[in-house]
């Protein structure tokens, strides 16, 4: 049928004249039914028998469209030219070769045709402003990519001057703001307010932000239901299906972006070596960057099955795992880049898990267990979840066989002075809040002589930490930058350090891991939130719980009495060498034994009809609640009081629009709100001096 509707229209291009709608029209019914080339040759042929056409730039822009689908680059970037050349204020035209440019390894001279729209912009009109916004979200992106984090960010402020309301475009500018410690980071702009900006956060950000749990959990369910597209899954939703295990091994699926040279690639990789295939059948499905590394292929060499899925629509990869019969699908990904979170929606699997990628609640109605162990998720902060909590003995993995490199550098070489005391921070700059800089000057003060060694960022944020530090009366030259290494070489310098002090709210993960597998004992606050007690969990975990830190007062005092006391420094630094072969940090046959006994008893629950319903009760109101409060004026997570902050919150909300009982804050209604007292946060004491 699609071959009749191409030979009728050649004989009507070369017959009579066809006009443009009836033209675009029979190349859109070929392209829809997968005959790309039917189509283009349908526009090619019409451009030969018109040559003169008033139109012809939209036929050589559609034909473009067409090269670009088919991988023909050369060819869409001559069509376009062609298009401009007609039509030199075609500004569509302009927005695509940028991006074909870029496929081809140009970036600069993309970035001239964004940029000219931008110079053609003069009248206003609807159209117009969506060209603006088109062209500004493509330079703020390719500058992210450059590493131009300034030219990113200066692209997206104008995008929110001149339509505040992109949650995107909100989600990427805080995270530049994050990553260059910019603060305030949600500073009002004319057309946003503060509350605006955080509450246009992704998730990601709201944990290295605040360690504010119930924000984190309404922001996560706002999250989904804003941006995830959650259309039911037909045929291939499986959330009834049995799980049957009589004669046949369980199916666990793990959807994952990260299998590669990537932090969770490096703390997966054992697991999938050790899993039980006698009992276990492992699927990973990758939806990540193409990669050809040596950690994917050891990966790959361990998972029975692999699949990518990077190509697939969430539908077409949501029929694969209902063909491959999954019981137990796993996020690896959560609320992180390149996340499949429409493929969960889809429930393709009976039992969905939260594990291990993001440090939080998913905030959704489809993911049922999310897996922490007793300090990261202890009891009584279970109701920061909405998924049921399951234990491990320590919720990460790790990998024993991390190769690092044989010729460890000296202090000289890596730019740190021979007699001072080391006190290293290796984890992103975008976990830096002005809370934990305020604890690393006071430490820095209180011992004359040391140094703090930093991963490096951007020559900006470089200069913005030492400016602020020498503000507070700290040499410069006492922050030290470490150039980014590979992952082996990165680990062969850990030792130079004496101790790792620990940010906050977001603590370090992998990073942490690697500090203790080098024997470079650290010290953190555990807090309320899931990525705020990570860290210590892992510091329990390799055998030094004394290192966690319940206050500011704790762990400032911890770290000034460490680098006093090189001696019991020396010690911590043998414990954790002699304990890494049986802590329960590198234990990972423990670990995965535990992990696949938390799989059988997700089935048995599932069997017996228990299976846990996400809790999403009044999240609205708890994230109202949450943006009453100005998280970078007060540390949250220093705050006595929390819980009754946001119940006083509640009632308040509740006065005006009321609420039906959870099992969170809000038990029942307030029987005489008149008497409520409103309780404001502490500001937070000055820095020590």
């Amino acid at each position: 049928m699609s071959q009749d509707l191409f030979v009728e229209t050649l004989q009507k291009i070369t017959t009579t004249e066809v006009g443009l709608h009836e033209l675009i029209s029979a190349a859109t019914r070929l392209n829809d039914a997968g005959h790309i080339s039917l189509a283009q040759q349908a526009y090619r042929v019409w451009l030969n028998f018109n040559g003169e056409h008033p139109q012809r730039f939209v036929v050589l822009f559609n034909c473009a469209v067409l090269s670009s689908q088919m991988g023909d680059l050369a060819g869409a970037q001559q069509e376009l030219t062609a298009a401009l050349a007609l039509h030199p204020d075609f500004l569509p035209a302009y927005i695509n070769l940028g991006g074909v440019l870029e496929k081809l390894g140009a970036p600069g001279p993309a970035m001239e045709q964004w940029n000219a729209v931008l110079a053609r912009l003069a009248p206003v009109s609807g159209s117009a402003v969506q060209y603006k916004l088109a062209a500004l979200k493509q330079i703020a992106r390719v500058c992210a990519e450059r590493q131009d984090v300034a030219g990113a960010e200066a692209a997206m402020a104008e995008s929110l001057d001149i339509s505040p309301h992109q949650r995107d475009v909100i989600e990427q500018y805080v995270a530049v703001r994050l990553g260059q410690c910019e603060w305030p980071v949600a500073a009002p702009r004319e057309s946003l307010d503060r509350t605006a900006i955080v509450g246009g956060m992704h998730p990601l950000s709201v944990a290295a932000y605040t360690d504010d749990p119930l924000l984190q959990l309404a922001a996560a369910a706002r999250y989904v239901e804003q941006s995830i597209d959650e259309q039911p899954g037909g045929t291939n939703d499986r959330r009834h299906a049995k799980v049957d295990l009589k004669g046949r091994r369980l199916r666990v699926g793990y959807v994952s972006s990260d299998l590669r040279d990537h932090a969770v690639g490096y703390l997966m990789a054992e697991l999938f070596e050790l899993h039980d295939r006698d009992q276990v059948e492992v699927f990973a499905y990758y939806c990540g960057i193409p990669a050809k590394d040596g950690l994917q292929s050891r990966i790959r060499a361990a998972v029975e099955n692999w699949r990518n899925i990077r190509d697939l629509s969430d539908e077409a990869a949501c029929q694969m795992i209902v063909d491959d019969g999954i019981d137990i699908l796993v996020d690896v990904n959560g609320h992180t880049r390149d996340a499949r979170t429409a493929i969960f929606a889809r429930r393709p699997a009976p039992i969905q898990v939260n594990w291990l990628g993001y440090p939080g609640t998913m905030g959704s109605p489809y993911h049922h267990y999310i897996v922490g162990d007793e300090w990261i998720t202890p009891p009584e902060m279970e109701l920061y979840y909405s998924e049921k909590v399951l234990r491990l003995p320590c919720y990460q993995s790790n990998d024993r066989k991390r190769v690092v490199e044989p010729s460890r550098p000296t202090r000289a070489q890596a730019g740190l002075p021979d007699e001072a005391f080391v006190f290293c921070c290796f984890n992103g700059s975008q976990k830096i809040t002005r809370f934990t800089l305020d604890r690393w000057l006071t430490i820095l003060q209180r011992t004359p002589g040391s140094v703090l060694w930093l991963l490096e960022s951007h020559a900006a944020t470089h200069e913005r930490l030492t400016a602020y530090a020498e503000a507070h009366g700290i040499a410069r030259g006492r922050l030290v930058f470490a150039p980014k290494l590979p992952n082996a070489a990165h680990l062969a310098r850990y030792p130079l350090a004496d101790l790792f002090l620990d940010t906050s709210p977001y603590g370090a993960h992998t990073t942490a891991s690697d500090a203790l597998w080098m024997g470079v004992p650290m010290i953190t606050i555990s807090g309320r939130a899931f990525a705020s007690r990570v860290c210590g969990s892992l510091v329990r975990s390799a055998g030094l719980p004394e290192l966690v830190c319940a206050t500011e007062a704790e762990y400032i005092d911890l770290a000034v009495a460490l680098a006093g006391d090189p001696a019991r420094v020396r010690t911590l630094k043998a414990r954790l060498e002699k304990g890494r072969a049986t802590c329960d940090l590198f234990n990972m046959d423990k670990l995965v034994s535990r992990l696949e006994a938390l799989y059988r008893e997700m089935c048995l629950d599932h069997q017996a009809g228990r299976l846990p319903i996400p809790d999403l009760r009044n999240l609205e109101a708890y994230m109202a609640a949450g943006l009453d409060i100005d998280h970078e004026a007060t540390d949250l997570m220093l705050e006595p009081a929390y819980h009754e902050l946001y119940r006083q919150a509640l009632v308040r909300r509740d006065l005006v629009r009321p609420l039906q009982p959870d099992a969170r804050l809000w038990l029942e209604p307030v029987a005489e709100p008149a008497t409520v007292e409103v309780l404001k946060p502490r500001a937070r004491q000055a820095r020590a001096s």
